[in-house]
């Protein structure tokens, strides 16, 4: 992976459990110090005397950060995240070539750097209707070279550093070779002609018996034949409604909800992720026996505003389940690449504090610009390295942002009316939607913390998340307010994927019954964290 840091320190795995040695890997011959923090707090410091392996002994479930720092003071930082539910967050990844030299180390080093828990195989299949019918090598249904002892070495690679692989497997899509077995399962239009993607795919029903029972098995001898640890369960977004060739209508919600369930009982412990292309139909599979809410969008979810509303559906929906929203970036094919990360910033800044992650970065250091993966876009030193900052910041506070239990509480604490908490620039209106102007501020409550995440959108003319970005205006220092609660004096913290990368406490003075703080500029995303109670 290229970066523009001195030197790179990575974890050996993407994620550990409580009973597993954390170990990081120097790769450059630097001698200092690794800090290991948790929530801003020193708790363990381990000497670096040169490239090689350092363990960093056992760890409580949590998310940390690590600092290597050198008497010259470089530094480099990465992230560990220990849990004992190793499918409660979904940091994902992909893959989209499988020639007979690939580098899978390269991928490998990747899925380290930026902490991905699942790589999507994308299109590693011989075809959509017969995943494994083409032999050792073939060419895929777009004529792409595929080697099956590449995806099996992509496979036990992954395994190996804590990662999973998912193939890709077309939930309803028969290609014209396989029509003539399937073409009684079709999906109608209202001319009677089958529903289609192109010219080379027709769509059948996935609730048809036939169908559900030749898929699962296609899906099971794709475990036999290559080890996959799961599936992309993948749909197109249309039809929402049909006809069957015996004249049935058919709702295409409910038909997807009954093949998710019917690949569950065939595969128990795959790791199973349905796509919900623009949001249909969440409501229906959100629940599904599956471990992740899944959403690809298009417009007409275009806006920030409309990213957030997508997620908090979608966590409404999965009761606890990871989401991720698939958000193609397509702004770096046409905008220049420092626009471009800036929408990109925004983006994860708007998924990250709304508890969703993004699928984005794949292979060895490329990101999706285009539904076909096939497509993606070597990606620039500095989107590494706002990917690498920004993956790294997402671990080491999973606590405050991913944690399922955490509850929106904007409405309840800022305001006239509350006047419990806020926070003012002398440059910059706040408000409580994605306006552009404004310091966008949103209030959550994690475990008895208020997480307040700010997010600049001034200098911004609107707030589209997949075009070109103006640099940020400052709104100058921001001015923390809250209500004491008692004569405790409140901890403040704050922290940036931009700056120091980790939470650093804030000064806190005190007015009568509130509290006050100055904090920090920053540039695209603030979080700040309030413990009414003082220190913990």
């Amino acid at each position: 992976m290229t970066t523009q840091q001195p030197f790179l320190v990575l974890p050996t795995r993407s994620r550990y459990a409580p009973d597993e040695p954390v170990v990081v890997e120097v790769r450059n011959p630097v001698v200092g110090t690794l800090t290991v923090r948790h929530l801003g707090a020193v708790i363990a410091t381990a000497p670096c005397a040169g490239a090689g392996l350092v363990e960093l002994g056992l760890l409580p479930p949590g998310g940390y950060g690590i600092e290597l720092t050198c008497p010259d003071g470089a530094a480099a930082r990465t992230a560990v995240l220990v849990t004992a539910s190793p499918r409660a967050r979904l940091r994902y990844g992909f893959v989209a070539s499988y020639a007979p030299d690939k580098d899978v180390d390269a991928v490998l080093d990747l899925v380290r750097a930026l902490h991905l828990d699942a790589v999507q195989l994308y299109d590693w299949a011989y075809r959509h209707a017969d995943l494994v019918g083409g032999g050792e090598q073939y060419v895929d249904a777009l004529d792409q070279p595929i080697a099956l002892s590449t995806v099996r070495r992509l496979v036990a690679g992954l395994d190996a550093v804590g990662s999973e692989a998912l193939g890709y497997a077309a939930v309803y899509a028969v290609g014209n070779g396989e029509w003539d077995r399937w073409s009684h399962r079709a999906v109608l239009r209202a001319d009677g002609s089958p529903w289609s993607l192109g010219d080379f795919l027709q769509l059948v029903d996935p609730a048809a018996p036939d169908w559900q029972q030749h898929l699962v098995a296609d899906l099971q001898a794709s475990v036999s034949a290559v080890g996959l640890h799961g599936f992309h369960l993948d749909q197109y977004g249309f039809p929402r409604r049909a006809q069957l060739t015996d004249g049935r209508p058919v709702d295409l919600a409910h038909s997807f909800r009954s093949l998710v369930e019917a690949v569950r009982t065939g595969l128990p412990d795959a790791r199973l992720v349905f796509n919900n292309v623009n949001d249909f139909p969440t409501w229906a599979t959100a629940d599904a026996p599956q471990d992740a809410v899944y959403v690809e969008v298009w417009p007409p979810h275009t806006t920030l505003d409309s990213l957030a509303r997508v997620v908090t559906r979608a966590r409404a929906a999965g009761q606890g389940r990871p989401v991720v929203i698939a958000a193609y970036q397509h702004v770096y094919d046409t905008a220049p690449v420092e626009a471009a990360d800036r929408a990109t910033a925004l983006t994860m800044a708007t998924l990250f504090s709304h508890g969703a992650t993004q699928l984005l970065a794949g292979e060895s250091g490329h990101v999706l610009v285009d539904p076909y993966y096939v497509r993606n876009r070597a990606a620039d030193p500095s989107t590494l390295d706002l990917l690498h900052r920004w993956y790294d910041f997402l671990v080491e506070h999973d606590e405050l942002l991913l944690d399922p239990r955490a509850v929106e509480v904007t409405g309840a604490w800022v305001g006239t009316y509350n006047e419990s908490l806020d926070v003012s620039y002398p440059g910059a209106p706040t408000s409580d939607d994605a306006v552009a102007g404004c310091v966008w501020r949103r209030v959550v409550e994690v475990d008895g913390r208020l997480v307040m995440h700010l997010i600049n959108l001034t200098g911004q003319v609107d707030t589209e998340w997949d075009a070109p970005r103006a640099a940020p205006a400052d709104p100058g220092p921001g001015t923390l307010r809250v209500r004491r609660a008692g004569a405790a004096v409140p901890r403040v913290l704050v922290a940036d994927p931009d700056r120091e990368g980790h939470l650093v406490p804030v000064e806190v003075a005190l007015d009568g019954e509130d509290a006050t703080a100055t904090l920090p500029p920053f540039r695209t995303w603030q979080m700040v964290v309030i413990d009414l109670d003082g220190v913990r």
